[in-house]
């Protein structure tokens, strides 16, 4: 890993979808590892998705790092690489026309990755990946309001 680049991993989680929602990120720079995680009381899995990936870019102050977003949510890569751009040139609505989900989670992500190097990444959910196994454990007991332990190394 390059020392100018910042990895992340993200995942969310619902009990119920909608339900109990947790979120969870792993940010790894300079040689550490940082752990993070919430909740909310009533949410999606969708909704706790874009909000891991939101609050590890809050966390990024850095302004010519290169970042490397990893997630198993394909509703959160394609929709910040491939459909964000026509939703906003259509007025915030889907090719069907209808209002597009979660705009104002979208709306933050987008203000945050503007002039930022960010490349992101697909992994497969539940296949043993160590950091996405983590970050579904964390955002897991966040969505189940039980404790668990973050590394915080700052």
């Amino acid at each position: 890993m390059d020392t100018n680049e910042i990895v992340i991993f993200t995942d969310g989680s619902s009990k119920g979808n909608p339900g109990p929602g947790g979120w969870a990120a792993i940010i790894k720079r300079n040689g550490k590892v940082e752990e993070m995680g919430g909740g909310e009381e009533y949410s999606t899995n969708n909704r706790m998705e874009l909000t891991a990936a939101i609050e590890a870019l809050k966390e990024i102050s850095v302004t010519n790092a290169k970042i490397q977003i990893n997630s198993d949510s394909k509703y959160l890569i394609d929709g910040i690489t491939k459909w964000i751009n026509n939703w906003k040139k259509y007025g915030w609505k889907t090719k069907d026309r209808k209002k597009v989900l979660n705009r104002d989670l979208w709306e933050m992500l987008d203000k945050l990755v503007t002039e930022k190097n960010i490349r992101w990444k697909h992994v497969a959910g539940h296949t043993g990946h160590p950091e996405n196994e983590r970050c579904d454990e964390i955002a897991l007991m966040f969505a189940m309001g039980l404790p668990i332990k973050l590394n915080n190394a700052r």
